[in-house]
């Protein structure tokens, strides 16, 4: 049996920044996954935005730190994750839209993120695209931005691996070994591994694996369909976002890769449960009116292809992360509700900083929001 500091189960958009920042800091570090390689869960179905405009303060938090590290990856690691700082713009038509957006630049402001609101004219600057008709303004943050899922991940992977974690694929766990009452390791299909810390980063799976300590873990996977459309010439720079309900989506966004193809997502209403990856019929009639009436000129714009990915949501929308109560060792990072990508190179490094006992009175803070014990009230604005 090979013994470590730390199993990480689960080599996704969590797992493997986890493992890069544990293994900086000098932790001997395991990563498994049931997939043939990394990011083969949820991560290669994220579209690629990253964004600190949120309405919580630990993803606030986490995600600043996500994009400092993107926007200098090439610089310090060298490799082109085609970054683009393209910003995001949440739209308005409606004042229920307005009103929210201007109600959570506040708090926005007051955790430093540059973001403005701004009347229909000055808008249209920013999108000349967008319909005019009816509309009210919005915001944009032109420090958030985009980059490509599968490039950042094998970077992460490549810088983890190298600085000495162990990644172990095709593994599926099958049982968690507890000494008096405290984590001591792993069973899997293929083999046993010691370690007095378990980090459950499974994604969509964390329950299963959750139920291998006795837990019952409130995350339970809904499916999000996306799509990518033909390359064109470049028009558009931000990620649009439009929050307003319709029947089948509750809202929808999209935005230009830099190689001149539009990436597109809704989130269905009412959700999907399960795990159920099947694209469908429906998806795409849909999100193209959206899509077409907010932004006529992409009415004849080629679709090439559709997927589904899983959210592993929580009740009211944010991760659970924090060490068990009632496993000794067990460490959550679990529940991100479809922004794994855009939390997790934070996110990674707050683990490690909680392994290692470094922790800084805003981590506190920010494990105190996210605590797995905590109480679930509403959901978040922006999620």
């Amino acid at each position: 049996m090979t013994n470590y500091d730390l199993i990480i189960i689960g080599a996704g958009s969590v797992g493997v920044p986890a493992a890069m920042a544990m293994v900086q800091a000098g932790v001997k570090v395991l990563v498994l996954d049931r997939f043939a390689s990394q990011g083969q869960g949820s991560n290669k179905a994220a579209i690629g935005g990253i964004r600190a405009t949120h309405s919580d303060p630990a993803k606030i938090r986490l995600c600043l730190r996500t994009l400092e590290v993107v926007s200098t990856w090439e610089e310090t690691y060298g490799d082109d994750i085609e970054w683009t700082k393209g910003g995001y713009t949440f739209v308005a038509y409606r004042k229920h839209e307005e009103e929210t957006l201007k109600k959570l630049l506040a708090i926005q402001h007051s955790y430093g993120l540059n973001i403005d609101w701004y009347d229909r004219d000055d808008f249209l600057k920013i999108v000349p695209d967008l319909n005019p008709n009816g509309l009210l303004g919005g915001t944009f943050s032109p420090d958030d931005g985009h980059c490509s899922t599968l490039l950042v991940g094998h970077a992460m992977y490549a810088a983890a691996a190298q600085a000495g974690a162990t990644f172990r694929y095709n593994e599926r766990v099958t049982a968690i070994d507890l000494t008096d009452g405290h984590v001591s390791g792993v069973k899997t299909d293929h083999g046993e591994y010691a370690a007095p810390v378990i980090v459950n980063a499974a994604g969509p799976w964390a329950g299963e694996i959750g139920k291998l300590v006795g837990l019952d873990h409130p995350v339970n996977p809904d499916s999000h369909e996306g799509g990518i459309t033909e390359p064109v010439a470049h028009f558009l720079n931000p990620m649009v976002v439009d929050i307003r309900p319709a029947p089948g989506s509750a809202n929808y966004y999209f935005y230009q890769l830099g190689t001149g193809q539009v990436v597109f997502c809704i989130t269905p209403q009412p959700s999907i449960p399960g795990f159920d990856r099947r694209e469908t019929s429906e998806f795409l009639p849909m999100v193209a009116r959206r899509m077409v009436d907010l932004m006529p000129r992409l009415e004849n714009i080629r679709v090439r292809r559709t997927w589904r990915g899983l959210y592993p949501m929580t009740p009211d929308g944010s991760p659970l992360v924090g060490w068990s109560e009632e496993v000794p060792g067990y460490l959550m990072a679990i529940g991100m509700c479809g922004q794994g990508f855009m939390l997790g190179l934070g996110l990674g490094e707050l683990l490690a900083r909680m392994v290692t006992d470094t922790l800084t009175e805003e981590d506190r803070e920010t494990l105190e929001i996210l605590s797995p014990q905590r109480q679930f009230q509403g959901q978040e604005a922006l999620k």
